[in-house]
């Protein structure tokens, strides 16, 4: 992504509203902003989804094709995830290869999903050491305005549970539900100055010093975290970024899955 600079005369603002616990868009420093989705947007697809965070738009689309296991894990399926981040997104963002922040969100958003145990892979093995099913994971950005951590990880479990694995498409029997179980959750914070805050806007985003992302369980169960930007956090930073995380990943999760 391009290097987008921030006045400093806006940066200094978002601090001075977030010292009074306060935010430009009227939120408290510890709440998100609001989600809406649709299940299945993409015909083609065999699972997806579309989900708006604010302004953040993420479309995430599962595609399902027989293929062959890793030699140590010759009874499992295989998950691939990749994320676009084109310029219609944002004007930071550059055609071409994958971007170093591409690489991120595709990261982040697969390891929560694998350290929660989400996908029964034994389930997407055809025959062991022969044929297993390969998931592929497509996220792609249609509109940025932060926090792509929380929207694509989302996103991505929407479509995972919507998904149908074709089985007989390919002639190995019958259409079967994606073995989907658990609803792992991220929630993104940054630090600006000394203060922390959910859910960042792009412009809190450029205005942060630092990153914090956590990917939660059905038991609220640490899975995977990730550190951004070149800023530091203490350890009662990170502790009450945890309790946050707690409570705000419940509340999404139940969302998810009612559907609301």
């Amino acid at each position: 992504m391009k290097k987008t600079i921030i006045p400093e005369i806006r940066k200094e603002t978002i601090y001075k509203l977030a010292q009074r616990g306060c935010r430009e868009d009227d939120r408290s420093l510890d709440s998100f902003r609001d989600i809406g989705f649709q299940l299945n947007p993409i015909g083609t697809a065999e699972g997806s989804a579309r989900l708006h965070l604010g302004r953040t738009d993420v479309l995430v689309g599962v595609k399902v094709q027989p293929g062959e296991p890793y030699p140590d894990k010759p009874d499992q399926g295989v998950l691939m995830t990749g994320c676009e981040l084109k310029p219609m997104a944002h004007p930071g963002f550059e055609s071409g290869a994958p971007s170093d922040e591409s690489v991120e969100i595709a990261r982040v958003v697969d390891r929560g999903i694998r350290e929660s145990g989400m996908l029964d892979m034994q389930k997407l093995c055809i025959a062991p050491g022969e044929k297993i099913w390969n998931v592929f994971l497509d996220i792609q950005v249609i509109n940025y305005d932060g926090n792509l951590f929380d929207s694509a990880t989302m996103a991505s479990i929407l479509a995972l549970h919507s998904a149908t694995v074709p089985a007989a498409r390919f002639g190995e029997g019958d259409d079967f539900p994606m073995p989907a179980g658990a609803w792992p959750v991220t929630a993104t914070f940054v630090k600006i100055k000394d203060i922390m805050m959910a859910d960042p806007t792009l412009m809190e985003e450029l205005a942060a010093d630092a990153r914090f992302t956590v990917s939660l369980d059905d038991l609220g169960h640490i899975r995977a975290m990730q550190k951004g930007l070149k800023g530091s956090l203490t350890y009662d930073e990170v502790g009450r970024a945890l309790d946050t995380a707690r409570k705000l990943t419940e509340d999404i999760r139940s969302r998810l899955i009612s559907g609301e």
